[in-house]
């Protein structure tokens, strides 16, 4: 029976780093999946060769449509807000994501997620992953919308951070690789093993992944150099399938410490 699902992100970008191979693979089996965006991403880093604020905004827009395509998602939709920007340099814009009234933003979730009939609804975990304001405000807007909607199932988009660490000690000694991709600058991000109740296996899917993440050219470079999505993408394909291949999720209300599902819809089939 094929079902809907909604994916909700801060930022064009987010879904290509999180979420793309389970979105890819749900298209594939004949789901209708939607990719719904908080915002256009003006405060991104980029390098200032891609323009800044809404030049900047509509060429990720414009990545982020790209991204979609390669997925085979059936339906985008950019809710308009402000980047907040990152918590130790915020944008300062008027209307920022991370400080909007959750419960307005989380009724215009709620009318699409009505509107589609969804059946599941992808955040980000209590922390947003390593943190980021919107990130954090998508985990509050998102469940508060699926209350509103009372979508059946929520599953938080997060990382193993324990596998995570292990893949970063093998990636960071690739030549060029920057410091930030040291694993102890991890140790508490995302979410731990034991918390988690999805394991995605996107391995088939490592292509289309990789063309999600290549359609955000302006989030590969930033004036200081490469960023996650160029150290990424130069990776050997056969490594880049082995340390992308997986995508991890908590379902809220499911207890942990079961065999880790490999169903993005095991909820409603039980």
């Amino acid at each position: 029976m094929p079902h809907t699902v909604i994916s909700f992100h801060a930022h064009p970008d987010d879904e290509a780093l999180l979420t793309a191979g389970t979105l890819a693979r749900a298209a594939a089996a004949g789901h209708r999946v939607v990719l719904v965006v908080a915002t256009r991403g003006e405060a991104g880093l980029a390098s200032t060769a891609m323009g800044t604020g809404d030049v900047l905004a509509q060429r990720r827009t414009a990545e982020l449509m790209r991204s979609a395509e390669a997925l085979g998602c059936a339906r985008v939709e950019c809710l308009g807000y402000a980047d907040s920007g990152m918590a130790d340099a915020p944008s300062g814009i008027e209307n920022a994501f991370a400080r909007v009234d959750t419960e307005e933003a989380a009724r215009r979730l709620a009318e699409i997620l009505l509107e589609e009939e969804a059946d599941v609804l992808t955040i980000y975990d209590p922390a947003g992953g390593y943190g980021h304001p919107d990130h954090v405000q998508i985990h509050h807007v998102g469940i508060r919308a699926a209350e509103l909607a009372a979508t059946p199932v929520v599953l938080e988009a997060t990382v193993d951070r324990g596998l995570l660490q292990r893949a970063l000690r093998v990636i960071s000694r690739v030549p060029g690789v920057p410091a930030d991709f040291a694993p102890d600058r991890f140790a508490k991000a995302y979410t731990a093993t034991e918390a988690l109740t999805h394991r995605i296996d996107v391995r088939r899917f490592a292509r289309h992944k990789r063309a999600a993440m290549a359609a955000h050219a302006s989030q590969a470079s930033s004036d200081g150099g490469d960023r996650t999505l160029a150290v990424l993408l130069k990776l050997p394909f056969p490594l880049f399938r082995w340390a992308l291949g997986h995508e991890w999720y908590v379902e809220r209300g499911r207890a942990p410490g079961g065999p880790l599902l490999d169903d993005l819809f095991a909820s409603l089939r039980e």
